[in-house]
C-alpha cells in the first residue's frame, strides 16, 4: 500500500506559538546579520542608519501585522503567500506567487552552504570561498542529511529548527552584550552624519534600506505553515514577535558597532564583519565566536527554509494549481515529492558552483528579488480584506487595518523598486517556464486554465520572459 497520502498524513501533531515562532527568526536571522556593521556603514553614518531602521521598523512592522491580520480575520485561507495570493488574485496568480517564492527559497538554500562552508574554512582552509571540491561535498552530505530528516516528519523537525533558533541566537547576545561594555560615544558621534564622500543623508538613508530589503526574507515563515498550525491566531502572534525580536537583534548588531569602530573602519572590513569588530572589543578570541556563530546561525537557517522550500510547491499542488504529485505527503506528513525536487535542484546547483561560481551570484541576486512579488502581494490582498470588510464582526471598523494594509502596500511597492526594476523584469526569464507546470495542473483537474485577465498576463510573462533571455544571451543586459 502507497505511504503517500493527500493530507497531513498520520494526525502529526501540529505546530504551536514556539515552534511557529523559530520558523519566522530561524528563516529571518542566517549569514545576513554577520555581515550588518559593515554592509550598513558602507554607505551610511549612524545618524542616517539610525533613520533608515525607523523607517523599515514601521514599514517592515505593518507588513507583520497585515498577515497577523489575515490569520484572524481569513483563519480559511491557508498557505501563507501563496494562499493569500490565490485567494486575493486567482489561481494564476496564486501559482507565480507559489513558483516565485520557492525558486526564491532553495537557490537561497544553495547560497547558505557556500556561506557556511566559507565561514568553516576560518578553521579548515581546505574549504576556501566555500565552493572547492571538498566543500561541496560535505555540503552534500549536509544537504541530504536535512533531507531525510524532513522526510521523517515537519513536526520533528521544526522542534530540531526550534533548539538550532536559540543556539544562533546565544552568540549574538553575547555579541551585544560585550560590545556594549565596549561602546565610547566619542566614536560613535564620530561623523554621526557620514563625511561628504557618502553623499547627502537621503542617499545615505536610501543605501541602508537597500540593505533592509533583504534581511527580513523569512517574515511569512509561520504563515507558511498555517495549514500546520495548532491555532490561526498564534500564526499572526508568531509573526509579530518574530519580527520584533529580529529588528531588536538587527538594530543592536548594526548601531553597538558603530561606537566600537569608526564608520570608515567597518566599511574597510571583511565579512563576517561581526568577527573583526568583536576581535577589537575583546581580543582573537571574538572572531573566533562571530565565526562559530555564523555556522551554527546558517545551520538553522538552512533547516528553516528547507521546511519552507517545500512547503509551497506542496501547498500549491494540494489545491491543484501545482501538479497533483507534488502535494502528496509521506507517512510521516512530509511533502515527500516535493522535498525530493527541492533538493535535488539544489544539489544540482551545489555542483555548478563548483565550476561557475560568477554564475551562481548572478542567479541568486536575480532570484531573491522573486520573493518579493509575493509579499506583494499579501499585502494587497490584506487591503481587500480591509477594505471589504470580510472576517469582522458587524459593526466592527476595518478603518484602522485598511490603514496599515495601505502602508504595507506601499512598502511593498518601494521593496520591490529598492530591489532594482531591472531584476524585476528579468525575473520574468524565471516566471516563465512555470506555465508549464500550471497548465499541467489545470489538465489533470480537466479545468480551464485562465479567465480573460489571467491569459494576457500569461502571455506578457512569457514574452517578457523570452525578451529578457534574448537581451542575457546578447550581452544587451547584465545581472
Amino acid at each position: 500500500m502507497s505511504t503517500e497520502t493527500e493530507t497531513q498524513g498520520g494526525g502529526a501533531p501540529k505546530l504551536k506559538l514556539g515552534a511557529l515562532t523559530a520558523l519566522v527568526v530561524g528563516s529571518m536571522i542566517g549569514g545576513g546579520i554577520f555581515s550588518l556593521p559593515q554592509n550598513m556603514a558602507a554607505g551610511a553614518g549612524a545618524g542616517a542608519i539610525l533613520i533608515g531602521w525607523v523607517i523599515t521598523f514601521f514599514g517592515m512592522l505593518t507588513l507583520a501585522f497585515a498577515f497577523q491580520m489575515l490569520a484572524n480575520r481569513k483563519p480559511e485561507v491557508e498557505g501563507g503567500v501563496y494562499g493569500y495570493a490565490k485567494a486575493g488574485f486567482g489561481n494564476y496568480m496564486g501559482f507565480n506567487s507559489a513558483w516565485g517564492y520557492w525558486i526564491s527559497a532553495w537557490i537561497g538554500n544553495v547560497s547558505y552552504f557556500v556561506v557556511m562552508f566559507s565561514a568553516l574554512a576560518f578553521w579548515f582552509p581546505v574549504f576556501g570561498e566555500g565552493n572547492t571540491a571538498t566543500a561541496i561535498v560535505c555540503a552534500s552530505i549536509l544537504l541530504w542529511a536535512l533531507h531525510f530528516l524532513v522526510l521523517r516528519g515537519v513536526h520533528g523537525a521544526a522542534f530540531i529548527n526550534t533548539i538550532t533558533t536559540v543556539a544562533k541566537l546565544v552568540p549574538l547576545a553575547l555579541f551585544i552584550l560585550l560590545v556594549v561594555f565596549a561602546f565610547k560615544v566619542d566614536t560613535f558621534n564620530l561623523d554621526f552624519w557620514g563625511s561628504a564622500k557618502l553623499g547627502s543623508v537621503v542617499d545615505q538613508v536610501k543605501s541602508t534600506m537597500l540593505v533592509t530589503v533583504w534581511v527580513f526574507i523569512g517574515i511569512e515563515g509561520a504563515s507558511m505553515f498555517s495549514s500546520r498550525a495548532e491555532n490561526m491566531k498564534e500564526v499572526g502572534k508568531a509573526t509579530v514577535i518574530g519580527f520584533l525580536l529580529t529588528i531588536a537583534l538587527l538594530v543592536a548588531v548594526s548601531v553597538l558597532s558603530l561606537g566600537v569602530m569608526t564608520q570608515a573602519e567597518l566599511a574597510a572590513l571583511k565579512n563576517p564583519s561581526t568577527a573583526y569588530v568583536l576581535e577589537k572589543a575583546i581580543g582573537p578570541w571574538g572572531a573566533n565566536l562571530m565565526n562559530a556563530g555564523l555556522v551554527i546561525s546558517v545551520g538553522g537557517a538552512l533547516l528553516a527554509w528547507t521546511l519552507l522550500a517545500s512547503e509551497a510547491p506542496y501547498l500549491a499542488g494540494k489545491d491543484g494549481v501545482m501538479p497533483k504529485v507534488f502535494g502528496t505527503t509521506n507517512a510521516n506528513g512530509s511533502p515527500a515529492a516535493s522535498l525530493w525536487l527541492t533538493n535535488g535542484l539544489i544539489q544540482l546547483f551545489l555542483i555548478i558552483t563548483l565550476f561557475s561560481s560568477a554564475g551562481y551570484l548572478a542567479l541568486l541576486s536575480l532570484a531573491t528579488s522573486m520573493i518579493l512579488i509575493p509579499y506583494l502581494l499579501c499585502s494587497g490582498y490584506a487591503l481587500l480584506v480591509a477594505k471589504r470588510g470580510e472576517g469582522y464582526a458587524q459593526g466592527e471598523s476595518s478603518g484602522k487595518e485598511f490603514g496599515i494594509a495601505t502602508i504595507a502596500s506601499v512598502y511593498g511597492v518601494w521593496l520591490i523598486y529598492a530591489a532594482g526594476l531591472k531584476y524585476l523584469f528579468l525575473s520574468m526569464v524565471l516566471y516563465a517556464p512555470g506555465l508549464l507546470f500550471y497548465l499541467w495542473a489545470r489538465k489533470e483537474r480537466g479545468e480551464k486554465a485562465f479567465t480573460g485577465p489571467e491569459a494576457v498576463l500569461a502571455a506578457l510573462i512569457v514574452v517578457a520572459g523570452l525578451f529578457a533571455g534574448y537581451e542575457l544571451l546578447t550581452g544587451a543586459l547584465t545581472l
